[in-house]
């Protein structure tokens, strides 16, 4: 079995992000055991599209049958789907209210830093630092929202969603490690 990456750095990033994904879905599959499909389903149906990442991120490790170019634009149409559903279109209504204008304004900033990255020509030639603040942008997002859970009253559900919320910062880093990675080839 042929892998892309060589470097045991590479390879460790590709796993953490597998390990931590499949971690937050197992909790995504208990949420929804627990708390009953009526509260969980919107983070169930966009679960699908971090799976579907993962698995793209597997085929494109593994070199099963994924060029660089069907990978960087089905991750980051998922990714960015993701994004405009749970943040922009059906964004929760947060506590306090200037962390949910800084929530939303992140969220269109990662959209169009999204879209940016794709829409490249020649998308290779895009910075690590660019490609790196498309993770901490998402890592922002979702700090916010932890904070937010934090500040209202805690229930069954906040535990559930503190650890969920950090998929697609997770899914971001190893689609940007991956990225990155490639740019030097």
């Amino acid at each position: 079995m042929e892998i892309r990456f060589k470097n045991k750095s590479d390879v460790f990033n590709i796993i953490v992000t597998i390990l931590a994904a499949a971690i937050s879905v197992g909790t995504m599959i208990f949420g929804v055991i627990k708390l009953g499909f009526e509260n969980t389903w919107p983070e169930l149906v966009l679960n699908i599209f971090y799976i579907a990442c993962v698995v793209m991120m597997l085929m494109y490790f593994f070199k099963w049958g994924i060029t660089t170019k069907q990978f960087n634009y089905w991750c980051t149409l998922n990714v960015g789907v993701t994004v405009l559903l749970r943040d922009i279109l059906f964004a929760p209504q947060l506590a306090n209210y200037p962390l949910h204008l800084t929530c939303l304004t992140l969220s269109v900033a990662l959209i169009l830093m999204l879209t940016y990255f794709y829409a490249r020509k020649d998308w290779k030639t895009y910075s690590k630092c660019n490609l790196w603040m498309i993770f901490i942008v998402d890592m922002l997002i979702a700090t916010l929202y932890n904070i937010d859970i934090l500040l209202e009253s805690p229930n069954e559900y906040s535990t559930y969603l503190m650890v969920e919320i950090w998929i697609r910062p997770t899914i971001t880093y190893g689609l940007v490690a991956c990225f990155v990675k490639e740019q030097g080839e």
